[in-house]
Protein backbone atom coordinates (compact mmCIF):
# COMPACT_ATOMS: atom_id res chain seq x y z
CA UNK A 1 0.00 0.00 0.00
CA UNK A 2 1.22 3.48 -0.86
CA UNK A 3 2.33 5.85 1.92
CA UNK A 4 1.55 9.57 1.61
CA UNK A 5 2.89 12.28 3.91
CA UNK A 6 0.45 15.18 4.14
CA UNK A 7 1.46 18.70 5.12
CA UNK A 8 -1.49 20.75 6.38
CA UNK A 9 -1.26 24.50 6.89
CA UNK A 10 -3.76 26.39 9.03
CA UNK A 11 -5.26 29.71 7.91
CA UNK A 12 -3.70 32.69 9.70
CA UNK A 13 -6.87 33.27 11.72
CA UNK A 14 -7.22 29.62 12.87
CA UNK A 15 -5.18 27.40 15.19
CA UNK A 16 -6.89 24.22 13.97
CA UNK A 17 -9.17 23.14 11.12
CA UNK A 18 -12.43 21.20 10.81
CA UNK A 19 -14.09 20.09 7.60
CA UNK A 20 -17.09 18.04 6.52
CA UNK A 21 -16.84 15.87 3.40
CA UNK A 22 -18.52 13.04 1.53
CA UNK A 23 -16.53 9.80 1.25
CA UNK A 24 -15.83 8.06 -2.03
CA UNK A 25 -16.59 4.37 -1.53
CA UNK A 26 -13.61 2.48 -2.90
CA UNK A 27 -11.53 -0.39 -1.62
CA UNK A 28 -7.98 0.75 -2.33
CA UNK A 29 -6.66 3.70 -0.40
CA UNK A 30 -3.22 4.92 0.71
CA UNK A 31 -1.70 5.10 4.18
CA UNK A 32 -1.51 8.73 5.26
CA UNK A 33 0.67 10.37 7.89
CA UNK A 34 1.06 13.97 9.05
CA UNK A 35 2.42 16.05 11.90
CA UNK A 36 -1.04 17.14 13.09
CA UNK A 37 -3.25 15.27 15.51
CA UNK A 38 -6.48 14.11 13.87
CA UNK A 39 -10.02 13.37 15.03
CA UNK A 40 -12.06 11.47 12.45
CA UNK A 41 -15.80 10.83 12.62
CA UNK A 42 -16.84 8.49 9.80
CA UNK A 43 -20.49 7.64 9.16
CA UNK A 44 -22.69 5.30 7.11
CA UNK A 45 -20.13 2.96 5.61
CA UNK A 46 -18.38 -0.35 6.17
CA UNK A 47 -14.89 -1.47 5.33
CA UNK A 48 -11.51 -2.05 6.92
CA UNK A 49 -9.58 0.16 9.34
CA UNK A 50 -5.76 0.45 9.36
CA UNK A 51 -4.17 2.39 12.24
CA UNK A 52 -0.42 1.77 12.49
CA UNK A 53 -0.18 -2.03 12.56
CA UNK A 54 -3.80 -2.44 13.68
CA UNK A 55 -6.20 -3.96 11.12
CA UNK A 56 -9.92 -4.55 11.72
CA UNK A 57 -13.29 -4.45 9.97
CA UNK A 58 -15.68 -1.62 10.81
CA UNK A 59 -19.31 -0.87 10.09
CA UNK A 60 -21.54 2.09 10.82
CA UNK A 61 -20.00 5.04 12.66
CA UNK A 62 -16.31 5.39 13.61
CA UNK A 63 -14.70 7.89 15.98
CA UNK A 64 -10.90 7.83 16.19
CA UNK A 65 -8.24 10.11 17.67
CA UNK A 66 -4.69 9.82 16.28
CA UNK A 67 -1.45 11.54 17.24
CA UNK A 68 1.27 12.94 14.99
CA UNK A 69 2.86 10.73 12.33
CA UNK A 70 0.66 7.69 12.99
CA UNK A 71 0.00 6.01 9.60
CA UNK A 72 -3.72 5.47 8.99
CA UNK A 73 -6.18 4.46 6.31
CA UNK A 74 -9.81 3.47 5.91
CA UNK A 75 -10.88 1.26 3.02
CA UNK A 76 -14.55 1.89 2.26
CA UNK A 77 -16.51 -1.04 0.82
CA UNK A 78 -20.14 0.08 0.87
CA UNK A 79 -22.64 2.42 2.49
CA UNK A 80 -25.01 1.15 5.16
CA UNK A 81 -28.05 3.14 3.99
CA UNK A 82 -27.98 3.09 0.19
CA UNK A 83 -29.65 6.44 -0.40
CA UNK A 84 -27.39 8.35 2.00
CA UNK A 85 -23.74 9.01 1.09
CA UNK A 86 -20.90 8.05 3.42
CA UNK A 87 -19.72 11.10 5.32
CA UNK A 88 -16.83 12.28 7.51
CA UNK A 89 -15.99 15.18 9.79
CA UNK A 90 -12.23 15.66 10.19
CA UNK A 91 -10.38 17.86 12.70
CA UNK A 92 -6.65 18.59 12.47
CA UNK A 93 -4.99 20.27 15.43
CA UNK A 94 -1.99 20.40 17.74
CA UNK A 95 -2.40 19.62 21.47
CA UNK A 96 -1.16 23.10 22.37
CA UNK A 97 -3.69 24.92 20.14
CA UNK A 98 -4.64 27.08 23.15
CA UNK A 99 -1.07 27.36 24.43
CA UNK A 100 1.17 24.79 26.12
CA UNK A 101 0.56 26.25 29.59
CA UNK A 102 -2.97 24.89 29.74
CA UNK A 103 -1.65 21.34 30.08
CA UNK A 104 0.32 22.23 33.19
CA UNK A 105 -2.95 22.80 35.03
CA UNK A 106 -4.31 20.06 37.31
CA UNK A 107 -7.63 20.13 35.44
CA UNK A 108 -5.79 19.01 32.28
CA UNK A 109 -4.35 15.81 33.75
CA UNK A 110 -6.70 13.59 31.74
CA UNK A 111 -5.82 15.41 28.52
CA UNK A 112 -2.13 14.60 28.98
CA UNK A 113 -2.98 10.90 29.21
CA UNK A 114 -5.32 11.18 26.22
CA UNK A 115 -2.58 12.66 24.02
CA UNK A 116 -0.12 10.04 25.20
CA UNK A 117 -2.52 7.22 24.28
CA UNK A 118 -3.27 8.87 20.92
CA UNK A 119 0.21 7.85 19.71
CA UNK A 120 -1.32 4.37 19.26
CA UNK A 121 -4.69 5.60 17.94
CA UNK A 122 -7.82 5.58 20.12
CA UNK A 123 -11.17 4.15 19.02
CA UNK A 124 -14.33 5.30 20.80
CA UNK A 125 -17.75 3.66 20.87
CA UNK A 126 -21.19 3.88 22.48
CA UNK A 127 -22.51 7.13 23.88
CA UNK A 128 -19.19 8.90 23.34
CA UNK A 129 -19.80 8.85 19.59
CA UNK A 130 -23.24 10.46 19.72
CA UNK A 131 -22.04 13.18 22.12
CA UNK A 132 -18.91 13.81 20.04
CA UNK A 133 -20.94 14.04 16.84
CA UNK A 134 -23.20 16.69 18.38
CA UNK A 135 -20.17 18.80 19.41
CA UNK A 136 -18.43 18.39 16.04
CA UNK A 137 -21.56 19.42 14.15
CA UNK A 138 -21.76 22.56 16.29
CA UNK A 139 -18.09 23.32 15.54
CA UNK A 140 -18.77 23.38 11.80
CA UNK A 141 -20.99 26.44 12.24
CA UNK A 142 -18.99 28.32 14.88
CA UNK A 143 -15.83 30.44 14.73
CA UNK A 144 -13.30 32.01 17.06
CA UNK A 145 -13.26 31.21 20.76
CA UNK A 146 -16.61 29.44 20.61
CA UNK A 147 -15.21 26.87 18.19
CA UNK A 148 -12.04 26.54 20.30
CA UNK A 149 -14.10 26.00 23.44
CA UNK A 150 -16.07 23.29 21.65
CA UNK A 151 -12.84 21.49 20.67
CA UNK A 152 -11.71 21.61 24.29
CA UNK A 153 -15.11 20.21 25.30
CA UNK A 154 -14.72 17.42 22.73
CA UNK A 155 -11.25 16.50 24.00
CA UNK A 156 -12.51 16.50 27.59
CA UNK A 157 -15.32 14.14 26.53
CA UNK A 158 -12.76 11.81 24.94
CA UNK A 159 -10.47 11.94 27.95
CA UNK A 160 -13.33 10.78 30.19
CA UNK A 161 -14.77 8.16 27.85
CA UNK A 162 -15.18 4.69 29.38
CA UNK A 163 -15.13 3.12 25.90
CA UNK A 164 -11.72 4.41 24.74
CA UNK A 165 -9.58 1.63 23.24
CA UNK A 166 -6.00 1.97 21.98
CA UNK A 167 -5.32 0.24 18.67
CA UNK A 168 -1.73 0.07 17.42
CA UNK A 169 1.41 -1.23 19.07
CA UNK A 170 3.77 1.59 20.16
CA UNK A 171 6.54 0.62 17.76
CA UNK A 172 4.52 1.59 14.70
CA UNK A 173 4.65 5.24 15.66
CA UNK A 174 8.08 6.37 16.77
CA UNK A 175 6.75 9.74 17.93
CA UNK A 176 5.53 9.62 21.51
CA UNK A 177 3.62 12.21 23.50
CA UNK A 178 5.44 15.44 24.26
CA UNK A 179 4.12 15.24 27.81
CA UNK A 180 6.33 12.37 28.96
CA UNK A 181 8.70 13.21 31.78
CA UNK A 182 12.25 14.09 30.70
CA UNK A 183 13.76 10.90 32.04
CA UNK A 184 11.40 8.54 30.30
CA UNK A 185 11.67 10.62 27.11
CA UNK A 186 15.43 10.18 27.13
CA UNK A 187 15.00 6.44 27.58
CA UNK A 188 12.44 6.25 24.77
CA UNK A 189 14.69 8.26 22.46
CA UNK A 190 17.60 5.93 23.12
CA UNK A 191 15.49 2.80 22.50
CA UNK A 192 13.89 4.21 19.34
CA UNK A 193 17.35 5.02 17.93
CA UNK A 194 18.96 1.72 18.94
CA UNK A 195 16.24 -0.97 18.88
CA UNK A 196 17.88 -2.61 15.86
CA UNK A 197 20.94 -3.31 18.01
CA UNK A 198 21.42 -5.25 21.24
CA UNK A 199 20.25 -3.17 24.21
CA UNK A 200 21.18 -4.04 27.79
CA UNK A 201 19.40 -3.05 30.98
CA UNK A 202 22.63 -1.57 32.34
CA UNK A 203 23.17 0.85 29.46
CA UNK A 204 19.55 2.05 29.49
CA UNK A 205 19.53 2.52 33.28
CA UNK A 206 22.73 4.54 32.91
CA UNK A 207 20.94 7.15 30.79
CA UNK A 208 19.03 8.57 33.77
CA UNK A 209 21.20 7.37 35.71
CA UNK A 210 19.77 4.78 38.10
CA UNK A 211 20.67 1.41 39.47
CA UNK A 212 19.20 -1.41 37.40
CA UNK A 213 16.72 -2.37 40.14
CA UNK A 214 15.55 1.23 40.64
CA UNK A 215 15.25 1.71 36.89
CA UNK A 216 13.10 -1.42 36.51
CA UNK A 217 10.65 -0.11 39.10
CA UNK A 218 10.67 3.36 37.52
CA UNK A 219 10.14 2.09 33.97
CA UNK A 220 7.36 -0.30 34.97
CA UNK A 221 5.54 2.48 36.84
CA UNK A 222 5.71 4.81 33.81
CA UNK A 223 4.93 2.36 31.02
CA UNK A 224 3.11 -0.54 32.67
CA UNK A 225 5.59 -3.02 31.18
CA UNK A 226 9.14 -4.26 31.62
CA UNK A 227 12.01 -2.92 29.52
CA UNK A 228 12.28 -6.27 27.72
CA UNK A 229 8.57 -6.28 26.86
CA UNK A 230 8.73 -2.66 25.67
CA UNK A 231 11.70 -3.31 23.37
CA UNK A 232 9.90 -6.36 22.00
CA UNK A 233 6.82 -4.26 21.20
CA UNK A 234 8.95 -1.59 19.51
CA UNK A 235 10.74 -4.18 17.37
CA UNK A 236 7.59 -6.07 16.43
CA UNK A 237 5.75 -2.82 15.76
CA UNK A 238 8.52 -1.73 13.39
CA UNK A 239 8.55 -5.15 11.70
CA UNK A 240 4.77 -4.96 11.27
CA UNK A 241 5.13 -1.58 9.58
CA UNK A 242 7.72 -3.02 7.18
CA UNK A 243 5.42 -5.93 6.34
CA UNK A 244 2.46 -3.58 5.81
CA UNK A 245 4.53 -1.56 3.33
CA UNK A 246 4.92 -4.81 1.32
CA UNK A 247 8.49 -3.95 0.38
CA UNK A 248 10.03 -6.49 2.79
CA UNK A 249 9.62 -10.22 3.28
CA UNK A 250 9.54 -11.87 6.72
CA UNK A 251 13.30 -12.43 6.89
CA UNK A 252 14.06 -8.83 5.94
CA UNK A 253 11.55 -7.51 8.47
CA UNK A 254 13.13 -9.74 11.11
CA UNK A 255 16.72 -8.64 10.59
CA UNK A 256 15.79 -4.97 10.10
CA UNK A 257 13.99 -4.89 13.45
CA UNK A 258 16.73 -6.00 15.82
CA UNK A 259 16.36 -9.79 15.65
CA UNK A 260 19.17 -12.14 14.70
CA UNK A 261 17.12 -15.31 14.18
CA UNK A 262 13.77 -16.05 12.58
CA UNK A 263 12.58 -18.45 15.28
CA UNK A 264 12.74 -15.85 18.06
CA UNK A 265 11.19 -13.24 15.78
CA UNK A 266 8.25 -15.51 14.91
CA UNK A 267 7.69 -16.32 18.58
CA UNK A 268 7.64 -12.66 19.64
CA UNK A 269 5.49 -11.63 16.67
CA UNK A 270 2.84 -14.17 17.62
CA UNK A 271 2.97 -13.05 21.27
CA UNK A 272 2.19 -9.48 20.20
CA UNK A 273 -0.28 -10.07 17.35
CA UNK A 274 -1.65 -13.54 18.03
CA UNK A 275 -0.68 -14.70 14.53
CA UNK A 276 2.56 -15.49 12.70
CA UNK A 277 4.17 -12.92 10.37
CA UNK A 278 3.02 -14.90 7.32
CA UNK A 279 -0.54 -15.06 8.65
CA UNK A 280 -0.37 -11.33 9.37
CA UNK A 281 0.70 -10.64 5.77
CA UNK A 282 -1.94 -13.00 4.40
CA UNK A 283 -4.69 -11.29 6.38
CA UNK A 284 -3.53 -7.93 5.10
CA UNK A 285 -3.29 -9.04 1.45
CA UNK A 286 -6.93 -10.17 1.45
CA UNK A 287 -8.01 -6.52 1.57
Amino acid sequence: MQFIYENFTFPPDQSFTIRSEFIEVKKYQAFRSHVNYEIALIENCSGKRFIGDHIADFEGTELVLMASYLPHCWQYYQTIEENIPAHAIIIHFFPDFLGADIYTKPEAKRLKQLFQDASKGILFSGETISKAKFIMQQMLFETGLVRSALLLQLLDLMSRSPTAKTLSSPGCNLIESSYEANNINNVFEYIFKNFRNEITLEEVAGIIPMSTSAFCRFFKSKTGRTLTAFIKEIRIGHASKLLLEQNHNVSEACYNSGYNNISNFNKHFKEVHGVSPKQFMSRYKTT
